[in-house]
């Protein structure tokens, strides 16, 4: 068991993030201290153990006011704090008075009731730590996330030409904010004007959507993309296996770099080179044996490269970012963050190949296109899946209709329970890499963090399954946005593939007369801007999240990422600014200053309904601060209470831009 209450809490500040801390403020001996000012803006400061950790998620504040509350009572009482707190207790009184009623024993029924009131307190405590927080208790802070971003964005898109498309940008792919339709308040019919022209307008339409149809696809009980059975599927038939599971002759330099598969940053260019353009199955093969899940999960090594090498001829390779390698990257990504001490011995074989095993998978027979884009093109994909992660399911459809493959099925030997526990687990991975579920993880994994945090238990308990999946999805989306936190030759090599895949997408969009979705646009690109946005707003507040999931084995890929911004910072041009925006050469980060306002009241008043003692309608913000640094870790100090427990059993309407 890792207790990391002993690590050292320094870290470089993160001044980039989202997150960020408030001023340092004054505090008093008490382990949380509460800080509330005029405008009801709520802020906690743990000094347990984290040094000042900033708590932002609505559960855990809760959790820790309460908390303090208890701490008080017995500073007030000097009743001595039971050891162990009661499963069970009446929600009445034990002192035998009636609520209000004046005591009538004088000093033993002042400590009977004392003593009552920390039992009680203590119940709650156990109630509200031992719930569930991926559903109901997360969705606060992502509602509370989300709009705390929009805000910054909409300040954002003001503030320079480029402005705007990047906020677009982010807003429409990483927010999962379905299109809001506003009811008419006239019917068509009783309005002539609208009836001749939308007779008009449906005459032109019907013609140019006769003509944009696409040929028909196959029948929609079919699986689009998945191939024939090819040629290479049974071809490991003899005695000897490749070493690494490709033939090359390059054999010797494709080891040494598979030598380094536990490593971050590793040359995967090199490798897709030496393996004959064949990086996931060698990097996938190596990964598998060297972890000995072959045998663990008794999968014939034989099965498993005709699997692997089938499904990496479903990757499409004419795209320029995702194909192939971007899954082997993925996928070795996923083997190093699997390999953090803080992990070590917390999931099972099943759970580990299950987590790998989805990062393989997770965007095959991608078309290069975003979901979106297979939305507004009304693609049989789109229809299929009712638009709703369109891309991730296909992923998995493909995938699992691959095993079906004769010599393909690396699950054979399984029991059925296993199975279905594993294809559960790689479904609900894979659709987690949907990138407009991007704040709902993040809301989610740093609810998870701080509540354990504040519980103060030393450890993060991983005892459910809703636990469990909720890191290992998490983990598989911090590999899948893990290119800016390579070293720096790296990053720039993946940031050109994807945004030429964007632009091929914007070249179609623009031939076939459609709006041309944000950053796809190759004659107004921003490349360098939308990088530090990209890096501000999602990458560096996932992965701080994370970091202090993991305190300190993170700490590293967060120096890289922070050098990384800078570079792209430094290569921003020039430009003036738009009409009626204040130049000022000093404000070289997106940081925007953020108030509550009456509206965000309005945002959050389902929540704040019957929350008597302030509730979240005093967690929305922090005094002085940014919204980046209302939603701040403690710059990396102290981690989620202290390790993980070793296993024991600016944006309204906008479409989701999902699909990278």
């Amino acid at each position: 068991m890792l207790n990391k209450n002993s690590a050292s809490s320094q870290s470089l500040p993160r001044v980039h993030s989202f997150f960020n801390m408030i001023p340092s403020i004054m505090q008093d001996d008490l382990a949380l201290t509460i800080l509330n000012d005029r405008d009801n803006m709520f802020s906690i400061k743990s000094q347990r153990s984290h040094g000042e950790d900033l708590i932002v998620t609505p559960f855990a504040q809760i959790l820790a006011s309460l908390r303090s509350v208890r701490n008080n009572l017995l500073s007030l009482t000097n009743v001595p704090a039971s050891n162990k707190r009661p499963n069970q207790s009446s929600s009445a009184s034990r002192s035998g008075n009636p609520p209000g009623a004046p005591l009538s024993q004088g000093e033993e029924a002042y400590t009977r009731l004392a003593t009552d009131t920390i039992e009680e307190l203590d119940w709650c405590l156990d109630q509200l730590e031992t719930i569930q927080t991926h559903r109901s208790v997360s969705d606060m802070a992502s509602l509370k996330f989300k709009r705390m971003l929009n805000k910054e964005l909409s300040h954002f898109s003001e503030s320079s030409r480029s402005g705007n498309q990047i906020s677009e940008y982010i807003c429409s792919t990483f927010l999962d904010k379905q299109q809001e339709f506003d009811l008419p308040s006239l019917r068509v019919e009783d309005n002539p004007e609208l009836v001749a022209a939308n007779a008009a307008a449906g005459q032109q339409s019907a013609g140019q959507y006769a003509r944009s149809r696409s040929p028909r696809g196959p029948p929609m009980s079919q699986i689009s993309g998945v191939k024939r059975p090819l040629s290479h599927t049974n071809s490991f038939t003899g005695e000897r296996l490749p070493t690494f599971g490709v033939e090359t002759p390059r054999e010797n330099e494709l080891g040494t770099l598979l030598g380094e598969l536990d490593t971050w940053g590793i040359q995967i260019f090199s490798i897709g080179e030496f393996s004959v353009n064949r990086p996931l199955t060698c990097v996938a093969y190596t990964i598998f044996q060297s972890r000995e899940l072959l045998t663990s999960l008794m999968i014939p090594p034989k099965t498993f490269l005709n699997f692997m090498s089938t499904l990496e001829d479903h990757y499409v390779k004419d795209n320029p970012f995702h194909n192939s390698l971007h899954a082997a990257d993925v996928t070795q990504s996923t083997n190093v963050l699997l390999n953090t001490p803080a992990l070590e011995g917390v999931f099972t074989p099943l759970e580990v190949g299950g987590a790998l095993f989805a990062a393989c998978i997770h965007d095959v027979d991608h078309p290069g296109l975003t979901n979106q884009f297979l939305v507004n093109s009304s693609s049989e994909l789109a229809l299929m899946y009712n638009d709703e992660s369109v891309l991730e399911n296909h992923h998995l459809a493909v995938a699992f209709k691959l095993l079906q493959n004769q010599g393909c099925d690396i699950f054979c030997n399984m029991q059925k329970k296993q199975r279905q526990t594993l294809r559960k687990m790689v479904i609900d991975i894979v659709l987690s890499t949907d990138m407009s579920k991007h704040m709902s993880l993040l809301a989610d994994l740093k609810t998870m963090v701080e509540t354990k945090k504040v519980a103060g238990s030393g450890v993060l308990l991983l005892d459910n399954y809703t636990d469990r999946i909720q890191v290992l999805e998490n983990l598989v989306h911090c590999a899948d946005l893990s290119n800016p936190t390579k070293p720096l030759p790296l990053y720039k090599r993946w940031v050109a593939l994807l945004m030429e895949e964007f632009f091929l997408q914007g070249d179609k969009e623009r031939e076939s007369g459609m709006d041309i979705s944000p950053m796809c646009d190759r004659h107004n690109a921003t490349i360098e801007k939308s990088q530090v946005g990209f890096i501000d707003y999602i990458v560096h507040p996932l992965w701080e999240t994370w970091a202090d999931l993991v305190h300190p084995d993170a700490q590293d890929i967060l120096d890289t990422l922070e050098e990384n911004r800078d570079y792209y910072q430094s290569m921003i041009p020039p430009s003036p600014p738009p009409s009626g925006v204040d130049e000022n050469p000093q404000e070289d980060r997106i940081r925007f200053q953020v108030t509550l306002e009456e509206s965000d009241q309005e945002n959050l008043a389902e929540l704040e309904e019957g929350d008597e003692s302030g509730g979240e309608s005093t967690t929305t913000g922090t005094t002085g601060t940014t919204a980046a640094s209302a939603l701040s870790g403690a710059g990396g100090g102290g981690g989620a209470g202290g390790g993980v427990a070793p296993r024991t059993g600016g944006c309204q309407n906008q479409p989701q831009h999902g699909g990278m």
